[in-house]
């Protein structure tokens, strides 16, 4: 269990830190909009979201090996559900344009399910 954690972290993380410094850049020297949510609020979530979805994957893998596209499935659902909770004081505040906020959230969170995809399907069609 720890390898396959590790094997993920050691593409995760380089990943993680290429994704933010290029949001980074684009957001604070380039676009210059005004975000509800700081980039590192944002990326923040998605790390933690996306490590806890493998990590809970690797455990349904380990212990029910039939039921992990199941698993990865609501813990889809988990992750949009707590991405609404994430963003609702946004929403809440009548922040007067929420759409810029919205892509500088979202266009992570697309990037990083693809990513987990990715991963979840190597992992689900492991022997």
């Amino acid at each position: 269990m720890q390898q396959k954690i590790l094997s993920f972290l050691k593409v995760f993380i380089p990943f993680f830190i290429i994704c933010l410094l290029i949001q980074f850049v684009l957001v604070n020297y380039l676009f210059q909009p005004e975000l509800y949510y700081s980039t590192f609020a944002i990326y923040a979530f998605q790390f933690i979201a996306t490590l806890i979805v493998y990590i809970l994957l690797v455990l349904v893998k380990q212990n029910f090996s039939d039921k992990t596209g199941f698993a990865f499935m609501g813990c889809g659902l988990f992750k949009m559900l707590a991405a609404v909770l994430f963003l609702l004081p946004m929403m809440l505040n009548g922040t007067v344009n929420p759409f810029q906020s919205l892509i500088a959230f979202f266009i992570p969170y697309f990037i990083f399910l693809v990513f987990e995809t990715i991963y979840a399907v190597k992992l689900i069609n492991l022997k």
